[in-house]
Formats: structure tokens, sequence, C-alpha cells
């Protein structure tokens, strides 16, 4: 029986995406789990697999067309099967316009500037996410490559097609130190205006949100991580480089047990109704080209240690190539930061509605502590959890950051 293949939902956020090709034909034999097509989203570009087994029917959408979630994209069945398919959707244009002007923007903060590629590849240029992520890894100016996609689009094989051809950008610096004879003031440049990218736009959108509609509240508690070092060096000990665990999946792991015993906080508000969930799905979040996106770790509470590391090892690497799975993104219940690895003490994270909390990681450190009256090197890492007001209290919060340190102190519990 034929089975429709829809437009998939990433994030409660997301409206639409863009169908941006093909990779199977009207005609073509497909399983289930093969890529159908490729889409791009706000955040990334997302590569949809078949929920059927059988051959490509209908596509009831063209390439370069902008998709409603859960609209129908194709129809997968037998051969020669007969089907009423929907209404073919029409084409619409790319999301990004050629006469598209970025707003004025006369002093760029600090975490804009560093993000952004050079202005000639943010402009006009039509071009998809993992396009502009080789395009800047490799110093290709995107004002040069002839797009072959849809509407004239830049994908991956035009960047990759011009660096065969030895082209590269001349809006990339010299590789080439030149020698320091005196040391000359720094000189002032002319103001840079560049256009924020769709993942940009659509964290600037969430985040608003966020902070205009939820209440925040914030706990910050300090942990002992002597134990959660020395268990990890153990257990690394035995696995080898690209299995090894980390301090956050020890944090990812402990932080799904503890929601276990406060649902209050693994939750969400609809209406005047607090919805509960009943699994502890954790995401985590990614640095990408451009901004940040979370990726999902399902029912991390019942799963090993060892199967949290490697999931996300793979799904942040699918993030960063641009190539996440729906399923890498979807269905966060409790969301985490962690800036550990930039020797941050302490931050606060803002609320991923529609959940009801989020944890902010800082570093651990080897710091002077006193026991039992007596000052001694330990290992200590604070954390931030911040929560919606109307789903919780500063009295659970502090309850759950105490419980959390029973699991991250004694880590052995964990294991059991």
């Amino acid at each position: 029986m034929a089975e429709t293949i829809n437009m998939p939902k990433l994030g409660f956020d997301m409206a639409e995406g863009l169908l941006v090709r093909w990779v199977k034909q009207v005609g073509e034999p497909i399983n289930k789990g093969d890529v159908l097509a490729e889409i791009e989203t706000d955040k990334a570009t997302v590569e949809v697999e078949s929920s059927a087994s059988g051959v490509v029917l209908q596509h009831i959408a063209d390439q370069g067309t902008m998709v409603p979630v859960n609209a129908p994209i194709a129809i997968v069945g037998a051969a020669g099967e007969k089907v009423d398919a929907p209404a073919k959707v029409e084409s619409g244009k790319s999301e990004v316009k050629a006469d598209e002007k970025p707003a004025d923007q006369t002093a760029p903060t600090p975490a804009t500037t560093t993000q952004a590629v050079p202005a000639a590849d943010n402009g006009p240029v039509k071009a998809s996410p993992l396009a502009r992520k080789v395009a800047k890894d490799n110093g290709v100016n995107l004002a040069t490559v002839q797009g072959t996609g849809p509407n004239g689009r830049v994908v991956r094989k035009d960047v990759e097609s011009a660096l065969s051809r030895g082209a590269t950008s001349n809006l990339q610096p010299s590789t080439t130190p030149t020698p320091i004879t005196n040391y000359q003031l720094p000189v002032s440049t002319e103001d840079k205006i560049i256009a924020t990218t769709k993942l940009r736009q659509a964290i600037g959108r969430r985040l608003v949100e966020s902070k205009q509609t939820i209440p925040h509240f914030y706990v910050t508690h300090e942990y002992k991580m002597e134990a959660v070092m020395d268990m990890r060096k153990q257990i690394n000990a035995y696995l080898p480089d690209n299995e090894k665990v980390s301090v956050n999946d020890f944090i990812i792991k402990a932080a799904a047990l503890t929601l276990r015993q406060f649902p209050n906080l693994n939750a969400t508000l609809k209406g005047n109704e607090i919805i509960q969930f009943g699994h502890v799905n954790v995401s985590v979040a990614v640095t990408v080209p451009g901004g940040l996106m979370t990726v999902v770790v399902k029912d991390a509470d019942v799963k090993s240690l060892r199967q949290i590391s490697g999931e996300i090892k793979s799904m942040a690497g699918r993030a960063r190539d641009g190539k996440v799975k729906p399923e890498d993104v979807d269905c966060s219940t409790f969301s985490t930061s962690n800036l550990g690895m930039y020797d941050v003490e302490e931050f606060i994270a803002i609320v991923n509605p529609p959940e009801a909390a989020i944890l902010a990681i800082g570093s651990a450190k080897e710091t002077p502590v006193v026991v039992n009256g007596e000052i001694k090197i330990g290992s200590r890492m604070k954390a931030t959890i911040s929560v919606d007001h109307r789903v919780s209290d500063g009295a659970e919060a502090a309850q759950f950051m105490q419980k959390l340190a029973e699991f991250l102190e004694n880590p052995v519990r964990m294991l059991v």
C-alpha cells in the first residue's frame, strides 16, 4: 500500500522547509531508511529518509519549493500502483532573495563579527548552509561560483567543483606571515555591514520570545568533581580514543536520572496545564557555523555513558556538517549548555521553549578548598539551572541541584 512522505517538523517553531534536492527520482526503487530528499530549515540542511520501501511513485513538491511542515512531499509504494495524489505544491522562491538588502547595522557585536563569513558570501548569493561552510573552510568566494541548484542556488558540489579548478577567494588573508619590524597602533577601518544568517535570525526570534514570555529564575550550585574525574580516567583506560567518554557525558546522565525524581522540570506549560513528559530526552547545545543548535539524547536516563557519548559524537558531527537527521533535533524535554571547554566559571542560559528548564555548565577546575578545617586542592564545577517560574519554584530547583550532586559526587550510582 502506498505511503505518503511528509515534510518533517524539526523543532516547535519550524513552520516550513525548503526542498533543496530530490535524492531519489520518480520510478527509482527505495528502501525504508534511504535518503529521499534534502531539505533546508532555519537551522541546517537535513536529509529526509523514506519511512517505506518500494518505488518513488510521485514527487508532490518541486525542488526549490517552500513546503509547510507535515505537508506531503512524495508518495512511495509498489511499482505500477495507482494512487490518488494530493495536489502538487506550487514552486516557491528560495529563502534568500536576490534584491534583499541587510538592515542597517552600524555596530555589530563581537559574537556576530566572529561568526560571520565575508560580506560578499552573505549578500545576494543563494547557497545552502553546507555550501557556505565548505566555501568558508576552503577560502572560496561564493560570488564567483556558478550555482546548479534550484533557482541558481549554490550547492556543495558547485563549491567542490570550483575547488578542483583552483578557485580561491580574494577576500582571504595571505598565509605568508609579515615580519614585524616596528610596533604600530591599530588602524581604524570602515564599518562592516554583515547580513545575518537564517540560523542567527531563528536563534534571535526564539530567544527574544523566551525572555519576553517566560519568567526566568536561576539557581547555582557548586559540585565536587573528584569522583567523576577519577571514574572517567578509569573508564577511558579501557576504551579506544574515538569512544572515550567526556565529563559532559556524566553530566547528561546525572541530569537525566535526577529529572526522573523531578518530573516538574521535565515538562512544558500548555495553557493552564503542565504536561510532564514520560520520556527524559536531554538536548545538548552544539556550536555550528553561524550559531548553535541542539541535538537530543533520547531516553538518556536509561542509556549507558558509552551510548550517550557515542550518540552525542555522531549527532554533533552531523550538525557541524549541516547534515542532521530529523530525529537528531526533535523531541527534547530538557536542555543543557556546557561552556566548560572555554574556561568559563559560570553563566546562565535562556530557557529553550517550550521546555521548562535548562542547565548551564561551567568548567571543572582545580581550586583550594577547605576540608575538615584544612586547605586542600579539590576539583569544583559550578552549574546554574534556569527555570520557568510558571512551572516551578526556587525550592524545587534547589532540591534538583542537590540531588544532581548525589550523582555527580557518587558517580557509581549512575552505573547501577
